[in-house]
C-alpha cells in the first residue's frame, strides 16, 4: 500500500519538519503565539505555493474520488493570516509537479499536516495565550478529520500501482522539502 511506503519513506521528513516547528512545546504547554505565527506562516508558504499546482495536476478522475472542492484550504489559512496580523504573500518560489502521481504524494503532506493540525489546534485551544486563536486551517475538517484522512488513504492504495510508488514519494519529498526550506 502507498500510504504505507510514503509514511516509512518520508518519516525522517516529518521529524524534520516537527523539529523545525518545534512540536514538541504543544504538549508541554510551552508553545507561543510567535511559535504557531511560525507554523501558520510556513503552512500558508507552503499552501501558496502548491495547492492550485496540485489541483491542476491531478485528473478528473482523482479530483472526484477525493472530494477536492472539500479540501480547498488557502483561503482559510489566509484567515488565520489575518486574525494573527500576518501578511498575505504573492508566491515567489518555483514548485512544480510532473504528474498525478507527484501530486499525489505533495498532497499527501497537506493532508497529513491537517490530521496533525487536528491534534495541534485541541491541544493549544487548551493552552494559555491562545483564547482568542481561530483554528481554520488546523481545525479545517472539525469532525470529519478522521474521515476525509481515511478517504484520502483509500483512493491513494486503490488508485495507485507499485509501479508509480516511487514517482508519489517523489511529490511528496518534492513538497516536504519545500516547506522545510521555504522560509
Amino acid at each position: 500500500m502507498v500510504s504505507e511506503y510514503l509514511k516509512q519513506n518520508t518519516a525522517e521528513f516529518h521529524d524534520a519538519a516537527e523539529k523545525l516547528f518545534s512540536s514538541d512545546k504543544i504538549f508541554s504547554k510551552t508553545f507561543t503565539l510567535e511559535d504557531y505565527k511560525k507554523i501558520i506562516n510556513t503552512n500558508y508558504l507552503m499552501l501558496l505555493h502548491s495547492e492550485n499546482k496540485i489541483f491542476t495536476n491531478l485528473s478528473d478522475k482523482f479530483s472526484e474520488k477525493l472530494q477536492l472542492d472539500k479540501r480547498v484550504k488557502l483561503p482559510l489559512i489566509e484567515k488565520d493570516l489575518l486574525s494573527l496580523d500576518l501578511e498575505n504573500q504573492t508566491a515567489s518560489h518555483d514548485f512544480e509537479l510532473a504528474n498525478d502521481y507527484e501530486a499525489l504524494g505533495a498532497m499527501y503532506v497537506i493532508e497529513g499536516s491537517t490530521l496533525g493540525g487536528n491534534v495541534i489546534a485541541k491541544q493549544l485551544s487548551k493552552t494559555e495565550g491562545f483564547d482568542n486563536v481561530t483554528f481554520n486551517f488546523f481545525g479545517c475538517y472539525q469532525e470529519n478529520t478522521g474521515p476525509m484522512w481515511k478517504n484520502f488513504k483509500e483512493v491513494l492504495d486503490t488508485e495507485v500501482t507499485e509501479k508509480n510508488y516511487n514517482e508519489v514519494l517523489e511529490g511528496a519529498k518534492k513538497l516536504y522539502t519545500f516547506l522545510l526550506n521555504v522560509n
